[in-house]
């Protein structure tokens, strides 16, 4: 489904078609693929300090990189590979936001050798269902709010990492535990007919 220019969301603009494919197919999708979750937070919290579109456009170059994010892959990765992806030009290449995939995998998989889903343990924040905004305007769309402080503060106590939040925030959006669509964007009920399945 393509959405008009003249309706779709303001921050995807038609000009980017990457940004603008994003918005039209991907954002706000509800996604209950653990794996994927995690990958979506990691990339996240890659975008700290930086504009979404900068990681939409190195995301196949960072998922080859990090080797599609299987988190075992990671979760087992030493020096050669902190070299390594420090010195691939394609990637984000921020010691600190390597060491946090990293160290985020390993807490991944921690989570599910004691029989807790990922997907489980975020959606258990919204109950399960998306939840559904009415914003008329980017203006009336929050950076953060008390869900996004509750889920950044659990996480961190976890072990996670670049997961404040205003980042868990835009994580929920993106990976549709909200709905944060703007009413007159027809990508609204289209969404909103998915978290209603």
């Amino acid at each position: 489904m393509t959405v008009s220019p003249m309706t779709r969301c303001p921050w995807a603009p038609d000009h980017d078609p990457l940004y603008s494919a994003y918005h039209d197919t991907e954002w706000g999708v509800p996604e209950y693929d653990s794996r994927a979750l995690w990958e979506k937070l990691v990339l996240d919290g890659m975008q700290a300090g930086l504009a979404w579109i900068t990681i939409l456009r190195k995301r196949e170059t960072i998922r080859d990189a990090f080797d599609h994010f299987d988190p075992e892959k990671v979760a087992a990765y030493g020096d050669a590979d902190m070299d390594r992806l420090l010195a691939n030009p394609g990637i984000i290449r921020s010691g600190a936001k390597i060491k946090a995939a990293i160290g985020g995998a390993r807490i991944f998989l921690e989570m599910r050798n004691r029989g807790e889903d990922f997907s489980e343990y975020l959606w258990f924040f919204t109950g399960g269902k998306p939840l559904q905004n009415e914003w008329l305007s980017m203006a009336d769309v929050p950076a953060k709010t008390t869900l996004s402080e509750a889920v950044a503060k659990d996480l961190k106590k976890r072990g996670f990492k670049f997961c404040g939040p205003v980042i868990v925030y835009a994580f929920m959006q993106a990976v549709g535990m909200v709905n944060d669509h703007l009413t007159a964007c027809p990508r609204h009920p289209v969404v909103q007919e998915m978290g209603a399945s």
